[in-house]
């Protein structure tokens, strides 16, 4: 019978760039998420990237690389831009934090 070696866990900060040490993973998570937010809707209506593309004021080919993981060249204010050009309200909420530290977080 083979053993099965064991790996070391680590426990996650909550934010997965924070942990791989990525230089501004605060503001990169927000962008993922808001990238996320942007596949899940090019997927719910069904439309393709062409399509997507144009909504959004932007070639093809830069959809494509923006989904697969290519966006740090957008700032977080595009990606809202983004965003409400697919049809999408973006509300911007500020408040007392909730935690031991104030967060960005996208919902």
């Amino acid at each position: 019978m083979s053993q099965r070696k064991r790996l070391d866990q680590e426990p996650s900060s909550g934010n997965v760039f924070a942990d791989l040490g990525v230089p501004d993973a605060g503001e990169h998570l927000i962008k993922a998420s808001l990238v996320a937010k942007i596949g899940r809707i090019v997927q719910e209506r069904q439309l393709t990237q062409a399509v997507a593309a144009q909504l959004m004021g932007i070639d093809q080919p830069k959809v494509s690389a923006m989904l697969a993981g290519q966006f740090r060249g957008y700032s977080v204010e595009r990606l809202m831009r983004f965003l409400v050009a697919l049809g999408q309200d973006v509300d911007i909420v500020v408040g007392p934090r909730k935690t031991a530290e104030a967060e960005l977080r996208v919902a």
